[in-house]
Parts: structure tokens; C-alpha cells; sequence
């Protein structure tokens, strides 16, 4: 029987001789079929053909990145754009702060200007 924390349990018996499930049957170096099990999706273990190595194009990549594309908010550009935004954000608060600053030295505003609009 298989534990959550011992997978070594059963181990031999798993997958042996006598076990049910569906063989990978490719061909192996020795020349004999694989024993091995197969995956659900293409019939084949890992070791041939199971496991995908990915795309190695750019049009491959692109595809597979259009396809797990689910909202955009956090792509390359979006997120240059949130930076920039920001930017631009801390360097106009920046010039309002020392336009106050000025306007306040000149006697024109209030040094207490902002507790008007609390009241």
C-alpha cells in the first residue's frame, strides 16, 4: 500500500510483470519494448515521448505563450508601462511639493493650508 510520506512501499509489485495498466511499447535500445508506464495523453512513458522538452522556436514560443495568456495585467509591457506611470507619478508630486514650497516662502499660500479642506 502506498503512504503519503513512504512511495517506497509496494514498489516492487507497482508496476511489475502482472500489472494491468497500459506499457509504453516503444522501442528501447535492446530492441525490445518498453516496459515502462505509459502516460494517459500519448501512450508513451517519459522517456519517449511523455515528457515534453518544450518548444524550441519562437513561433513555438509565442504560441504556447499566447495560450497561457489569461489576462494580460502582468506582461513585460504592462508592467514597463505601471513602472513609468509610477515614474512620471513621484516626479510631478515632486515639483507640486516644491511649488508649495515656494508659494508658502512667498506668503502666498497658507503654511497650514491643507487643514481647510479636513474641517
Amino acid at each position: 500500500m502506498l503512504t503519503k510520506d513512504n512511495v517506497t512501499i509496494g514498489i516492487e509489485w507497482r508496476f511489475g510483470p502482472d500489472w494491468p495498466g497500459q506499457r509504453c511499447g516503444a522501442k528501447t535500445r535492446r530492441g525490445t519494448a518498453c516496459q515502462r508506464p505509459a502516460n494517459k495523453k500519448n501512450g508513451r512513458c517519459r522517456l519517449h515521448g511523455g515528457a515534453s522538452t518544450g518548444a524550441k522556436t519562437q513561433e513555438g514560443r509565442a504560441r504556447i505563450s499566447a495560450a497561457n495568456l489569461r489576462h494580460g495585467m502582468f506582461t513585460k509591457d504592462k508592467l514597463e508601462k505601471r513602472r513609468d506611470n509610477a515614474a512620471k507619478g513621484r516626479e510631478i508630486r515632486k515639483e507640486l511639493r516644491q511649488m508649495e514650497r515656494e508659494l508658502i516662502a512667498g506668503g502666498l499660500l497658507d503654511k497650514h493650508w491643507r487643514d481647510s479642506f479636513l474641517s
